[in-house]
């Protein structure tokens, strides 16, 4: 079949914008790796680039992937800044960056993010108020906000999902009031999938299309990429494997439910398991930090809570079948003494198929969430500000 010269046109444009997606979804790419990513030629996607490169859509520079010299691509950056917060339950996060995310600034701020919505909101004003001082910089600069917070959010990613996990912000629209407030687009979604983010551009998940992320801390949950795209689910609840049941007859956890993996594996009840032999320990933090001095107690309450994970690790394995699975949160910061149990648990509850599928540290550690607040954040700026240039280098390109 002949393809009409309209039809090879729309094609052309077609492939450029995959390859442009590609490298704005990891960041930096060779153009082996988008080639693998998008299923064009490598003729193709040589062609693209440098066309792409010709009109400054892109920029090219050596590097080194998987050992050898390899031509790496990046989207050009346009002249503005943008802004990351990351919410935990107990911190803000706040990170200033360029379009091209060199972070300018950073700081965490400990505070109960929980107690009060406007609270936190109001700290976080605060926060990136402080971080443009240091830099002298103003509000004006700053073209988008991504914002992470450890709940569920609804489908328009705009809304905390009405559980009782962050009460008192299901009430609110967060990214609407914090954008009132800083006069400038905020875009919100959960902590684990800008966390997946994260890791996706700048740590263990460069270079790979389908990834999870789990992210293990106060609570647990997953970010889940698809074909290199983040995957929310229809209602925004898609990654909730805290949520899982594991124990029928086990605790109530805070979602209702009873015997959650959360219930099993979050900071307050390993706190808990803990207490009797150890009531000097009060975060996570110190939890880790003991058990890597080596404390026998310690290690076994991060060893069962490995085993746990694992187990659903496994199952989302068989679900989902993902290339890579990475690690985060505070409790990552165990190391092996985490993530031995939890592979160990991949065979034996995963499929052959998928048993063999690799259980890595997330690369980023605790910034792997506010990271990915900034890659949402050029994201968001991205799509709503195409250049013309694209748009007319995508009518041109061959295929």
């Amino acid at each position: 079949m002949t393809l009409r010269p309209g039809s090879q046109a729309s094609l052309r444009a077609a492939n450029v914008r995959r390859v442009l997606a590609a490298v704005r979804a990891h960041g930096v790419l060779s153009q082996a790796e988008i080639a693998r990513l998008t299923g064009l030629s490598p003729a193709s996607v040589s062609n693209i680039v440098h066309q792409l490169a010709d009109s400054n859509a892109v920029e090219l520079s050596p590097g080194i992937r998987g050992g050898r010299r390899a031509q790496e691509v990046r989207v050009r950056s346009d002249d503005g800044l943008v802004v990351g917060l990351d919410f935990g339950h107990r911190h803000i996060r706040v990170a200033v960056a360029d379009l091209r995310f060199a972070v300018r600034a950073e700081r965490r701020h400990e505070c109960d993010v929980g107690a009060s919505a406007i609270s936190a909101l109001a700290s976080a004003e605060k926060l990136v108020d402080e971080l443009l001082d240091q830099i002298g910089e103003r509000r004006c600069s700053v073209r988008a906000v991504g914002m992470g917070l450890p709940a569920p959010m609804g489908p328009n990613g705009g809304t905390v999902a009405a559980w009782p996990i962050l009460p008192g912000w299901e009430t609110i629209d967060p990214a609407r009031d914090l954008a009132e407030r800083l006069e400038t687009p905020v875009f919100a979604d959960n902590d684990a999938n800008l966390g997946a983010r994260g890791e996706l551009y700048f740590g263990a998940g460069r270079g790979v299309a389908d990834l999870a992320y789990i992210k293990a801390a106060t609570g647990l949950g997953a970010g889940l990429v698809v074909d290199g795209c983040v995957y929310r689910g229809f209602a925004g609840s898609a990654g909730e494997i805290g949520h899982l049941t594991i124990d029928e007859m086990g605790p109530v956890c805070s979602c209702g439910n009873r015997g959650c993996l959360e219930t099993m594996v979050g900071a307050p009840y390993l706190l808990e398991l803990i207490r009797h032999s150890h009531p000097e320990l009060r975060t996570v933090d110190e939890l880790v930090s003991r058990a890597l001095e080596g404390d026998g107690g310690c290690r076994r309450v991060i060893a069962d809570a490995g085993r746990h994970i694992g187990f659903v690790a496994a199952n989302l394995c068989n679900v989902v079948n993902p290339e890579r699975v990475v690690v985060g949160g505070d409790l990552a910061a165990a190391g092996d003494l985490l993530l031995e149990p939890l592979r160990a648990a991949m065979p034996r509850y995963a499929v052959c198929s998928v048993a063999s599928t690799p259980v890595v540290a997330a690369l980023t550690g605790e910034r792997a969430e506010v990271l990915g607040a900034l890659v949402l954040a050029v994201e968001e700026f991205r799509r709503r500000n195409e250049t013309p240039a694209q748009d007319t280098l995508a009518g041109a390109a061959p295929a």
